[in-house]
């Protein structure tokens, strides 16, 4: 995938995660019990944390940094949000409890994206080759 894709993708997903994150805190306020509003609040939290790595992504990859570290990292936030973020989101607004069976996958793909990157990165800057 080219980087302004993944910039188009960490774009949407961030403008998404400040829309969950005003939905839970305006809407979700005190119609859900506490502890669903906070996992809520986590998942619109590590969404918009990995809009921006998205971005990173982009960034790298418009720079001439592709390869396959770079769209590992992609896959690995677009998938963890789906996954980690989406079943926050389902299991706050359900209360369905076995959603967040699912969850620790989405940190598993996060933490993939994550050490992609570092891996994508290495190297860039000022002078690097």
């Amino acid at each position: 995938m080219s980087g302004w894709m993944w910039l188009r993708i960490g774009a949407m997903s961030g403008f998404l995660a400040v829309a969950a994150g005003a939905f839970g805190a305006h809407g979700l306020d005190g119609k859900i019990e506490p502890r669903r509003l906070a996992n809520f609040d986590t998942a619109a939290t590590y969404q918009m944390y990995h809009a921006l790595a998205l971005l990173a992504v982009g960034l790298l990859a418009a720079s001439g940094r592709s390869g396959m570290a770079v769209t590992v990292a992609g896959w690995g936030f677009l998938v963890g949000t789906l996954i980690f973020s989406g079943s926050l989101y389902a299991l706050a607004l359900t209360g369905e409890r076995r959603l967040g069976m699912i969850t620790p996958f989405g940190g598993l793909a996060f933490l993939v994206g994550w050490a992609a990157l570092a891996v994508a990165a290495k190297g860039a800057g000022p002078g690097s080759p």
